[in-house]
């Protein structure tokens, strides 16, 4: 398929990283990088495109701590190339790290980045299939944003790069949709549209739930404060509590 040819390698922390960059380090640079997509009022799905871009570098080549940040916010600025219209130069970023990289800097890692994936940045990210979803389903805008926040809450996630982006996006609506009760006429549609198994699409909803039950607690909030605003319907602030079924489904391995 496609897609599984701009995935990153699930493993690459420990073949490629290892004794350098780690998952922690990962979801801290993405969280943000979330804000820093906020702030320049980028289109959605660059910050997709940025996370990608992200691990397959690091599949590819091995980085110091110190330089990761570089690589994030020269990510971000390809995709930003991809993506936008009027995309942030060069200066916006070394402002945005506080002076911490040069111009030169960034400019050089960008060139290194499109090298070493070979100037291959076109992708169908999760959030793409999502939408797909979304016209096969005329999904309620509401269902909409909660599965685009659980979406985004996979990106900071390492653990999720081992499920592919149609996978994550069929998932993320089925969750959506469950947690929501809505009657089960839209199951079938869901299921037929991108060919999945229904328990690997309840195995990757686990996974979401557990995310979105532990997003209020962690460190990392950028995703959390991002859908916690009236234009994504404040899904973020959904209170785990009144989804006490859908904990048990959880716990029971039948979400």
């Amino acid at each position: 398929m496609a897609e599984k040819a701009t995935m990153a390698d699930f493993d690459y922390m420990e073949k490629i990283q290892k004794g350098g960059v780690h998952p922690k380090m990962r979801a801290i640079l993405i969280d943000w990088l979330v804000d820093v997509h906020l702030k320049f009022k980028l289109l959605p799905e660059s910050l997709f495109l940025t996370v990608n871009l992200i691990d397959r570098f690091l599949s590819k080549e091995k980085v110091g701590k110190e330089k990761l940040q570089l690589v994030g916010v020269t990510c971000m600025l390809i995709a930003s190339k991809y993506e936008e219209i009027y995309a942030p130069i060069v200066s916006d970023f070394v402002y945005i790290t506080d002076n911490a990289y040069s111009k030169e800097e960034i400019l050089r890692m960008e060139r290194k980045v499109i090298s070493i994936l070979n100037f291959e940045l076109q992708i169908t990210s999760s959030l793409r299939f999502l939408e797909r979803l979304q016209r096969v389903l005329s999904v309620d805008p509401l269902f909409l944003n909660l599965s685009k926040y659980f979406l985004e809450l996979a990106q900071v996630d390492f653990n999720m790069l081992q499920h592919s982006p149609s996978m994550q996006a069929t998932s993320a609506l089925y969750l959506s949709l469950k947690m929501a009760k809505v009657n089960k006429n839209w199951i079938e549609p869901l299921l037929s549209t991108f060919t999945h198994d229904e328990q690997e699409i309840r195995g990757c909803a686990k996974q979401m739930f557990v995310l979105f039950t532990k997003a209020k607690t962690s460190n990392l909030q950028a995703v959390r404060k991002k859908y916690s605003m009236p234009k994504f319907n404040e899904v973020a602030l959904i209170q785990v509590d009144s989804a006490s079924q859908e904990k048990k489904e959880v716990s029971q391995g039948t979400i």
